[in-house]
């Protein structure tokens, strides 16, 4: 199956998803794409705009997960709007979900923090996360993770790095990165990407049946 992973970081969706699929990963900063290629080496990783790039290669895909850039969505902006940092919601994640509705033919799954205001499309939910797809998302509970995945893990008080590496299947010891924490904090959880995949190729599997029979 042919999937685009939009705004893919070091793939933490993607990192139980095998390697039996053409997948597709695009990634706008070239140190996290080349964290991701290093994961993920047989995928093909581009460096670049993912909105741009899903609006002109979608039909290209059976399957497309995005997770588009949460902080302008989160209820993080209380405090920094009362802290002197005022910005508008990126309403390009609303451009995604509108555009793939209405004119993408496979599975689609768009992914994003619950946000400080009422949704404006209404999305399902499972666990923190808010989840924009054309098939039926499976209530997830994760009970250690971090980041936009869910709470944080604290020994003694403190963020443990090592103990987020672990959680999350990803070694970062070895990389060159300045901010590996706000890497991990941006993954989604492994297990998530992976039943949302598995949801969506069992459609996609009874579909082709269903669509066999009629020849």
């Amino acid at each position: 199956m042919k999937i685009l992973n939009a705004y893919a970081g070091i793939g933490g969706n993607r990192k139980l998803w095998g390697n039996e699929h053409d997948i597709t990963a695009v990634e706008y900063d070239k140190k996290i794409a080349a964290i991701y290629q290093d994961f993920f080496p047989n995928d093909k990783v581009i460096v670049g705009n993912a909105h741009q790039y899903l609006l002109e290669h979608y039909s290209e895909f059976d399957f497309i997960w995005a997770s588009p850039p949460c902080q302008t969505h989160s209820g993080c902006n209380y405090f920094l709007v009362g802290a002197g940092t005022i910005r508008y919601p990126d309403m390009s994640l609303y451009q995604e979900i509108l555009f793939l509705q209405h004119f993408f033919k496979g599975k689609y799954c768009i992914e994003n923090v619950k946000p400080y205001y009422e949704p404006l499309i209404k999305p399902q939910y499972s666990g923190r996360h808010c989840f924009w797809a054309n098939f039926t998302i499976p209530k997830l509970k994760i009970k250690s993770s971090i980041g936009r995945m869910g709470p944080v893990k604290r020994l003694g008080g403190k963020r443990s790095e090592g103990e987020n590496h672990f959680k999350l299947g990803f070694d970062l010891t070895y990389k060159s990165y300045p901010n590996k924490k706000k890497l991990l904090n941006n993954c989604v959880y492994p297990e998530i990407g992976l039943a949302i995949l598995n949801q969506a190729l069992g459609i996609i599997k009874e579909n082709s049946v269903e669509q066999g029979k009629l020849f």
